[in-house]
């Protein structure tokens, strides 16, 4: 069940719909039952998501939907946010604060250019070594570092100018 909550989280991140990422994850699924042989042994997580990638690109591609023609929808996007606000101990005010904190982290992180998205929801989120990061996009360790520092580097600008300031 956590390979499912992953590929549907990172697919999710990738397309940026909640609908579309189900139906990524679904033909994720049915492209590794059909290709399971292709599969090396060792840990199938790496795998398994680079699978989801693959399928969300090419779905990216083949409905040519630029990044920043996508808008950022607070109910679609939020999810995950509200289960660790709902536990939290606070008075109203304590509450608000963390939901609004949430929603510009999600925001943020949004906003990444995809190849910036990808890596950092991998390690942070799913918490994925370099190592399985670089199989699952199928890019150099240094490159996968490289830019996991710099979608941290975007992401710290966002969250200091949260009226929209962007890097260079």
């Amino acid at each position: 069940m956590s390979y499912l909550n992953a590929a549907h989280n990172l697919a999710r991140w990738l397309v940026r719909d909640e609908h579309i990422a189900q139906d990524m994850v679904q033909e994720a699924y049915l492209r590794a039952l059909k290709y399971r042989d292709g599969f090396r042994g060792g840990d199938m997580r790496p795998w398994l998501l680079g699978i989801v990638r693959n399928t969300c690109y090419t779905w990216l591609q083949q409905n040519r939907r630029r990044e920043d023609e996508v808008e950022f929808d607070e109910e679609r996007d939020s999810g995950g946010g509200d289960a660790i606000i709902e536990q939290a101990e606070g008075n109203p005010e304590t509450l608000t604060m963390r939901k609004q904190e949430s929603l510009r982290v999600n925001q943020a992180i949004n906003a990444l250019p995809t190849r910036f998205r990808e890596v950092l929801i991998l390690r942070e989120l799913e918490d994925l070594s370099y190592e399985d990061i670089a199989v699952v996009a199928a890019i150099p360790v240094g490159t996968v570092m490289s830019r996991l520092s710099r979608a941290r580097a975007l992401l710290r600008v966002a969250l200091q100018h949260p009226e929209g300031g962007k890097a260079v």
